[in-house]
């Protein structure tokens, strides 16, 4: 989706009230701007996102951290919907949820390559 971060208020150290704005592409050729905020954060356990602009009506991703006998556990929670009434739900079932699907695939692939050594 050529997804950029393009601004992290604050600096690198994640706080409630963070930041951050992404630049991506959610349908080639299409750039876009998205805007989140990091509404919680309980280190080490989970912390949250919101968006507050962007391509979707709603984006909430909880990231949920849990230590097991393997290592830690990462468990994300999405809840989203994309505007445009039944438009929308269409172009979620076309398209949308596919690449959603995708980003959460593409992430824990690498963090496979770089944590399962």
């Amino acid at each position: 989706m050529g997804f950029n971060i393009t601004h992290i208020s604050g600096g690198e150290r994640m706080y409630e009230g963070q930041i951050i704005t992404y630049r991506l592409n959610p349908v080639p050729g299409i750039p876009v701007n998205w805007t989140t905020e990091i509404t919680h954060v309980k280190r080490p356990s989970f912390f949250v996102d919101q968006q507050l602009t962007g391509p979707y009506a709603l984006w909430h991703h909880q990231h949920h951290f849990k230590e097991t006998d393997q290592g830690v556990e990462m468990i994300d929670e999405v809840n989203y919907a994309i505007p445009l009434g039944i438009i929308g739900r269409f172009a979620n079932w076309l398209f949308v949820g596919k690449r959603v699907s995708a980003i959460f695939d593409y992430r824990y692939n690498t963090l496979k390559k770089l944590f399962n050594k």
